[in-house]
């Protein structure tokens, strides 16, 4: 069975996700929220692809794949030894500009904000 492994970024980010949860809504529900997300993460050893793949649903060239758990995407890769989870994006964060660089701003959204 392989192992997880957090990239630096994915880690701080989950700290990040327990605090900003912790202080507007209290320690309870952030513990409950961090269980959830790693809970589903460690359910990747079971099954490695339950996620699909980058490339298949937004049509960019990664061998990432993806799991949605409680508001938040959680990107992975699958490598010889270990799921390797490269980072976590709110659903409400711009993942693909962050990401791969991908600006999905629609051109109507632009015109309207004069960007």
């Amino acid at each position: 069975m392989k192992k997880i492994k957090y990239t630096p970024d994915a880690a701080d980010k989950l700290r990040e996700i327990k605090t900003t949860i912790s202080q507007e809504y209290g320690a309870d529900s952030a513990k409950k929220i961090v269980k959830r997300i790693t809970d589903a993460i460690r359910g990747l050893c079971d099954y490695e692809e339950k996620g699909p793949e980058v490339l298949k649903m937004f049509d960019v060239v990664s061998d990432y794949r993806y799991i949605f758990v409680s508001g938040n995407y959680v990107f992975y890769r699958i490598e010889d030894k270990c799921i390797r989870i490269i980072n976590l994006y709110h659903e409400k964060e711009d993942f693909m500009w962050h990401l791969f660089g991908v600006d999905t701003t629609p051109q109507e959204t632009i015109d309207y904000w004069n960007e």
